[in-house]
């Protein structure tokens, strides 16, 4: 007999199994080595060439077949100094290509703490709802355990407790997306030590606490517990 539980767990395990595939895609070689103009300099990282072109506004702004700008191509590429350059000249750092993601994310989901910290400093919000989930930058980084990021992300004022159309929080994606391992539960940690909610339940009002329980995630438990979660 299938009991709630059962069900529960497996519909869980298939939201899990399904959310990494819908992450952005990078340029292809392909797509990359046929960029003309500033998408080709923000994917070179040359510094002279995005100078001379990004004084045309509109091309700062192009888009390529899947709706990435310059800028989402050299965030891609981690190229540091052309995504300094490009939002020196104007960049529109919330733009969003054909997934919904921005730059912040993009970074994000890629574990590249030294580009996310130059787009931070350039003015990107860590706050944009982005992708098909309506998620943002830290759930994502949540989710994939990429903990400085996380850090960062909270530095700059990421909201804590966003809730994406799953009805799961930041907290929430690192205890069921992750493998409760240390990236993981140092993810949980920076969450807890900055304010995060413990008591936010997702759909099936399942808390947090009760997560971790059920996937056998002892350190993770402790950590609920120790910030007050029941």
């Amino acid at each position: 007999m299938t009991t709630p539980t059962a069900v529960w767990l497996l519909a869980l395990a298939v939201a899990a199994a399904a959310a990494p595939l819908q992450a952005q895609v990078p340029p292809t070689t392909t797509e990359a080595a046929a960029y003309q103009n500033l998408h080709a300099a923000a994917q070179r990282g040359d510094l002279a060439a995005i100078q001379r072109l990004a004084v045309d506004k509109a091309a700062l702004e192009s888009r390529d077949k899947a709706g990435r700008t310059p800028l989402h191509v050299a965030t891609f590429a981690r190229q540091g100094r052309a995504v300094q350059a490009l939002l020196q000249a104007g960049a529109d750092h919330a733009a969003l290509e054909q997934g919904r993601y921005d730059a912040v994310t993009i970074a994000a989901v890629a574990d590249d703490e030294a580009t996310l910290r130059v787009l931070l400093a350039g003015g990107a919000s860590a706050g944009l709802t982005t992708s098909r989930y309506d998620g943002t930058a830290l759930i994502a980084a949540a989710h994939l355990g990429h903990d400085g990021v996380v850090r960062q992300l909270i530095q700059a004022g990421a909201p804590l407790d966003h809730v994406n159309n799953l009805h799961w929080t930041a907290v929430i994606e690192a205890i069921v997306l992750g493998d409760g391992g240390p990236r993981h539960q140092a993810t949980l940690k920076a969450l807890l030590d900055a304010g995060a909610s413990t008591q936010r339940a997702d759909r099936s009002g399942t808390t947090p606490l009760q997560l971790a329980q059920a996937r056998g995630y002892t350190a993770m438990v402790q950590l609920l517990q120790a910030a007050g979660a029941r």
